[in-house]
């Protein structure tokens, strides 16, 4: 017997993880998404995996870019975070944003704690998600701590 989605939910919310926003680049126009589904695949060589939910255009452009960034937000990003988090407004997600390029032609977020320049490797469907796997072609690191979520709410790293 499967459990619900809220139970599923529920129990996912109770892992702390970091915060990203997943941005890609399809013809001129960019695109983004927040997610905290990401992760590193292997070292050698440099793989990550991203979680995308399917329904989200962004997912649809990953695809047609054949290239991806992960731009790993710092503490001071939360409303960064929700700019690309809400569905409302998803075309203006970029609106005033100074933004970089990467190699792959990903747009790469200022000021975050990371950023992963990713070509497409391997796409998998997982229910109502798809699982893009990158090759990490380039990484740019700020000494920032980074922006933290858990259980539906944003925190911050403690340290020793």
């Amino acid at each position: 017997m499967a459990i619900s989605g809220d139970q599923f939910k529920g129990a996912m919310s109770r892992w702390a993880s970091g915060v990203a926003i997943v941005t890609t680049r399809a013809g001129e126009k960019p695109y983004g998404m927040t997610v905290s589904d990401f992760s590193g695949a292997s070292l050698s060589p440099p793989l990550v995996t991203v979680c995308a939910a399917r329904e989200s255009q962004t997912t649809r452009m990953i695809a047609e870019g054949r290239c991806f960034a992960i731009n790993i937000l710092a503490e001071g990003q939360r409303a960064l975070s929700n700019r690309f988090a809400s569905k409302q407004d998803a075309d203006r997600r970029f609106e005033g944003l100074v933004t970089s390029e990467a190699k792959t032609g990903a747009p790469l977020l200022p000021g975050c704690a990371a950023n992963l320049d990713c070509s497409l490797v391997a796409t998998y469907e997982a229910g109502d998600h798809v699982i893009y796997l990158g090759q990490v072609e380039d990484v740019r690191l700020a000494d920032s701590e980074p922006l933290v979520y858990h259980r539906g709410r944003y925190g911050r790293f403690a340290s020793d």
